[in-house]
Parts: C-alpha cells; structure tokens; sequence
C-alpha cells in the first residue's frame, strides 16, 4: 500500500470516527457518570467490539446482512433494547450515591460490556466495513497485509477517538458538584442513550 493511499485512509477514518453515533453516546454518558476510570474499560470494549464487527465483515456476515432482511432486523433490535435498557438505568440512577449509583459503575466490566456490546451489535459497523475498506485496498499487492494494516490502524483511531471523548466527559463529571446538577446530567444522558436506540430501531437497510 502506498503513503498516499494510507494517508488518504487516515483521513476519511478520522472523519467518521469524530461524528457521534451511539457508541459515543454511550461512552460519553458513562464518562460523565463514572468519572476517569470508565476510560480504560470504554475504550477497550470499543475497540474489541470494532474488532469483532471487522472480523465478522470480513468472514462475509456483512454481505449476508446486506442481503438478509431478517438477519439485519435482529442485530438492529437487539442493540437498539440494549442502548434503551442502558438510558433507562441511567436516567434512573441516583446521583447521591458513589458514581452517581449507576448500576454500570459497580464494575469495569459492565462499562467494557455495555461499549463492546453496543459497538458489536451495531449493524451498520458490520456493513461499514465490508463497504469501506476494499475501497482502500490494492488488487496488485498481497490483501492479507493490507487489512491488517488498515484493520490496526481503524482500531488505534477508534480507542484514541474514545478515550478524548471520555476524557473530556470525565473532567466534566469531576467540575460538577450539585447533586441536582448531576441528576439532570444522568437524565440528559440516558434520555440521549434512548434516542439513540430509537434512533437503531429505525436504521432501515441500504439497498
């Protein structure tokens, strides 16, 4: 792959990667709820599920969900409950106990749960990728390196693209001290989790 072609990559990842979509609003809720520590698992669970969404479009899931109605119907609900379940809990939370008493706070798990699955399950990641990276691919030079480098670096884009964005939620959360601020920060976030999975529901096919 020539420098062009891959500074050309760089670019274009970058500018999807910046535009919030339900994963960063995922992970900026829960940054602002849990603080700095929710950097490291948020980002980790973005990049796997990314990982797992590329390697399920590479294996061909991709095109079959392009094809498949119902196939793509199950992967656009389930991670639409899922993002709606999360706003639920959060707008829930209570913001006088430790972590603002999100549930997803107990542990790094469920953040690196909660951002794998949301991230995994997003249907039109699986198709990105099958649409986007060929497009960057040369046909005369071998493939399998090619998407190991263009794979990495869409990965190392992701986890610094979500830990600025948690990071910069987390000094939020840190200059915030009014329990009634933080409850409407909890309500503005998970109200924003749930239109974001209504928004899910309603991703129709391409095609």
């Amino acid at each position: 792959m020539s420098a062009e072609l891959w500074i050309a990559y760089l670019l274009a990842v970058t500018i999807v990667l910046i535009i919030p979509g339900p994963t960063i609003i995922l992970v900026v809720s829960q940054a602002v709820t849990c603080g700095r520590r929710s950097v490291v698992p948020l980002a980790a669970g973005v990049v796997l599920g990314d990982f797992t969404a590329m390697t399920l479009s590479l294996l061909g899931l991709g095109a079959v969900m392009s094809a498949s109605a119902a196939l793509f119907t199950v992967f656009k609900w389930i991670g639409a409950l899922y993002l709606i379940y999360l706003g639920i809990r959060l707008w829930r939370a209570d913001p006088k106990r430790e972590c603002f008493g999100s549930p997803l706070c107990i542990s790094s798990v469920g953040l690196f749960k909660s951002a794998f699955i949301v991230t995994a399950l997003n249907p039109k990641s699986i198709a990105f990728f099958v649409a986007f990276l060929p497009q960057f691919i040369s046909p005369c030079k071998p493939v399998a390196g090619q998407l190991i480098l263009l794979g990495g670096t869409f990965l190392v884009l992701g986890a610094v693209n979500v830990a600025l964005y948690a990071l910069f939620a987390s000094r939020l959360r840190a200059a915030i001290r009014r329990t009634t601020v933080r409850k409407r920060l909890n309500r503005c976030g998970g109200t924003a989790l749930m239109g974001a999975g209504f928004l899910a529901a309603g991703i129709q096919r391409s095609g």
